[in-house]
């Protein structure tokens, strides 16, 4: 039997009209490549996890829908499809079906997906470059930000390496929970004006 989640069932239905067709074909389709895949909710959207971990979530906005695997950095890309910036968004935004790759390609990612996962593969370290690497800020950062305006108008004050502290203290979390907590002490540090690293300034 699928193992779904009543909170996804509740997500889609009030989703926008144009979401959910969307939402439904995508999540069909996960259950169809993997079918011990077991559905969640985290930060408030739907997640799809597979031997001990996550390997690829849905969301829906006002306007779009996004797709994204969480390893899709060390992932087999043959068709060259990951072009999302951001581990939300591979797919760009999805505003119908047919923006979405045909369902053999993506059950085949899919299933790499979950290979990687069965596997124990792990996700690359991130490594000190001359390049500075473009900051990409998660969807779900900026929806929890914007409900406190105070941090919202310091993290847009923000230089780009004092947004940076914050994205990447809060992404590089092992755990939801750790992850959660970061994001609710980011928010508090901030609605008071704070930089991330506050507590090691000259007094």
């Amino acid at each position: 039997m699928p193992k779904k989640d009543n909170r996804v069932d509740s997500y889609i239905a009030k989703s926008q009209d144009f979401a959910r067709p969307i939402l439904k074909h995508l999540r069909r389709l996960i259950h169809k490549a993997c079918p011990d895949v077991e559905e969640t909710m985290k930060w408030s959207f739907p997640h799809f996890d597979y031997a001990g971990g996550t390997i690829c979530s849905m969301a829906s906005f006002k306007q779009h829908c996004a797709f994204g695997f969480w390893k899709a950095s060390i992932m087999k890309d043959p068709n060259k499809i990951l072009s999302g910036k951001d581990a939300m968004g591979h797919f760009g935004q999805i505003k119908n079906i047919n923006d979405l790759p045909p369902d053999k390609i993506l059950i085949v990612y899919i299933k790499e997906a979950a290979r990687l996962n069965k596997e124990g593969a792990k996700l690359l370290i991130r490594t000190k470059t001359g390049q500075k690497k473009e900051l990409v800020i998660p969807d779900y950062f900026m929806k929890i930000i914007r409900k406190n305006k105070n941090a919202l108008k310091t993290f847009k004050g923000f230089s780009t390496t004092n947004k940076r502290e914050y994205v990447e203290w809060v992404t590089d979390a092992k755990t939801e929970e750790t992850r959660n907590k970061r994001l609710n002490t980011a928010i508090e540090w901030m609605s008071e004006g704070k930089i991330r690293n506050w507590k090691y300034l000259r007094k």
